[in-house]
């Protein structure tokens, strides 16, 4: 059972002003992905993109695991998988302990333009932040942290 801290009353505004802030974050977030989707590949869907990029930061991934830590269909995993293929974004191989699975890596092409959009988003955000102290900063990954493992 999870205990959850209750919050003062008082404090209801303040939540209220965060998660008005966190959901233009994640409306954010989405048109980032498909701008950068788009930048990788004309045809490639902010899906797709966010399995490539986690195929490229493993170094490879098995369609199996790529359903587990998106928590998606494997329906929907394999349709994105065959059009990452299909795009020359993604290779797949047999996995040398059980030649029945199959193992993805991104190709050379996908994680040179991987990099690129990595290195942009990297010069955004850092201009998006040079405002915040060290301190300031420490805090937002706290918040962020919390709320990733409530």
């Amino acid at each position: 059972m999870t205990v959850r801290a209750v919050v003062p009353v008082d404090s209801d505004e303040a939540v209220a002003e965060f998660q008005g802030q966190l959901h233009l974050v994640f409306a954010r977030a989405r048109t980032v992905w498909k701008e950068s989707a788009a930048r990788v590949h004309g045809e490639l869907s902010p899906a797709g993109y966010k399995l490539l990029t986690f195929i490229a930061r493993a170094g490879s991934a098995s369609a199996h695991q790529l359903a587990e830590a998106f928590e998606m269909d494997k329906s929907v995993v394999s349709r994105q998988v065959r059009m990452l293929e299909e795009l020359g974004l993604v290779q797949s191989r047999p996995d040398e302990s059980d030649g029945r699975l199959r193992v993805l890596e991104a190709t050379p092409d996908a994680v040179a333009a991987l990099a690129a959009v990595r290195a942009d988003h990297s010069a955004w955000l850092r201009s998006a932040l040079v405002q915040l102290t060290p301190e300031e900063l420490r805090a937002a990954s706290k918040v962020f942290n919390a709320l990733a493992e409530a």
